[in-house]
């Protein structure tokens, strides 16, 4: 038995909006950096994505895949191979009693000719070479139908639930509970995707979500975003175990999670006018922005309050532990008062991969001692803080991330400043790039 993190939604080049280095040698490479174990291979219903994954990978257990030895890059870091479990995202797109729907689903799935005899039988619903993740013409009821009509073991989860524009439970979509939108068949769902702007205890607050799984996955649309969501399992590394944690909890032992203020979705909002609102503001306001008069974008905060029964804080039964944490490389900037796309941060942060071990690891783990003497006073200060819930937080709010601050500037120069770090990094493929 393993105990490992597990990264299960991310996205391939083939995706819209996506990093042309987002190919299986270059997601190995960075699942490693990051200390992932397991992460999803994403896209698996793109044919290019798939002929791809099937020259590159091979089996490494049951119904899970390893990268071929001789194309692991050079300079790899050390330790546990990661594995790759087949898993890909459907846009369902349909008009269900008088309203468009839009919602995502995760689809996993034990093994690439699984994903073969899936996609034959979707591609009848839309153009699955059009876009690593396609969208199709049907009910959700129907398209899970379908999948396990296709493979009895697939596993279909609903991806981060409360976005406001293409999730299960959004604004604009509608449903108020997995039943509502996969109706007889809701028994099939056992697991659901909180999503970058939303974390478990605000999930805890909604009933119709009791018995499912709360899982956490990066949404990666490139190699460097892997893991900043992630799951902590303690199960053999391959499909049926993993399936069995989802649908049991069973060796689910929890997740890694933004702060959901940091999410692009948390507070309502209207982007293009600079308004940032609760959801106490946007009622008084009648959903409609102050300064131009169009429909509010309501975000994940208020539509958990439109449909909580529980008041904030109270624990279900059963709940797993969480942990909420931010980028290490925007931890990096946040110590310092640096910018997370710069060099310094860039370089300051390979050095701590190099010296120190994989970004998970590090994050939450590593001796402070340590961390000060590889990267200085600031950032170990800052990973406490970290650590310890210690942040400031801007909410994002209608597509725009949220903030973490760690350190005031007056702090930083009295703890030092910035630790003298080289210029770059070397051996590091052209993905290192911060997207």
């Amino acid at each position: 038995m393993d105990t490992y993190f597990a990264d299960l939604h991310i996205h391939s080049r083939f995706s819209m909006a996506t990093s042309r280095d987002t190919d299986p040698v270059r997601l190995d490479w960075w699942a490693r950096r990051k200390g992932l174990g397991l992460i999803g291979t994403g896209d698996c219903l793109h044919p290019g994505w798939l002929e791809e994954l099937e020259a590159c990978l091979t089996e490494a257990g049951d119904g899970v895949c390893r990268l071929r030895e001789e194309l692991v890059l050079p300079g790899a870091p050390a330790g546990e191979t990661p594995r790759f479990l087949v898993s890909g995202e459907v846009s369902a797109v349909y008009r269900r009693e008088g309203r468009t729907r839009r919602v995502h689903l995760l689809l996993l799935l034990p093994g690439l000719a699984a994903a073969r005899d899936v996609a034959a039988r979707l591609d009848r619903y839309g153009k699955l070479a059009s876009d690593g993740r396609p969208t199709l013409s049907m009910d959700c009821r129907e398209l899970l139908s379908e999948v396990l009509e296709a493979c009895p073991a697939a596993e279909l989860v609903p991806a981060h639930i409360w976005t406001p524009h293409y999730s299960m439970m959004g604004a604009f979509t509608g449903f108020e509970s997995p039943a509502d939108c996969f109706g007889d068949l809701a028994g099939h769902i056992h697991a659901a995707e909180t999503g970058l702007s939303s974390d478990p205890p605000m999930n805890w607050r909604v009933p119709a979500l009791d018995g499912l799984t709360l899982i956490s996955n990066s949404d990666a649309h490139s190699p460097a975003k892997l893991g900043r969501e992630a799951n902590l399992l303690e199960t053999e590394r391959d499909y049926p175990s993993l399936i069995r944690a989802l649908r049991t909890g069973e060796g689910f032992a929890g997740t890694v999670e933004f702060f959901p203020e940091e999410g692009k979705y948390h507070l309502d909002g209207h982007r293009k006018c600079g308004i940032r609102l609760t959801p106490a503001e946007t009622i008084a306001l009648g959903g409609v922005c102050p300064v131009c008069g169009r429909k509010l974008t309501i975000g994940v905060e208020h539509r958990v309050e439109e449909l909580a029964a529980r008041p904030a804080g109270e624990v279900p039964e059963g709940a797993k532990p969480y942990r909420c944490l931010t980028p290490l490389r925007e931890a990096v900037a946040a110590s310092l008062g640096i910018s997370a796309v710069g060099k310094r941060s860039g370089a300051l942060y390979e050095r701590m991969l190099r010296e120190l071990g994989p970004e998970l690891v590090v994050l939450q783990d590593w001796d402070l001692e340590e961390v000060r003497r590889t990267a200085g006073p600031c950032v170990a200060e800052g990973l406490r803080r970290l650590r310890a819930g210690q942040v400031d937080l801007q909410p994002g709010f209608d597509g725009e991330g949220g903030v973490v601050g760690l350190l005031s500037a007056g702090e930083i120069r009295e703890l030092g400043g910035v630790k003298s770090v080289p210029a770059g990094a070397e051996g590091v493929p052209r993905s290192a790039e911060w997207y």
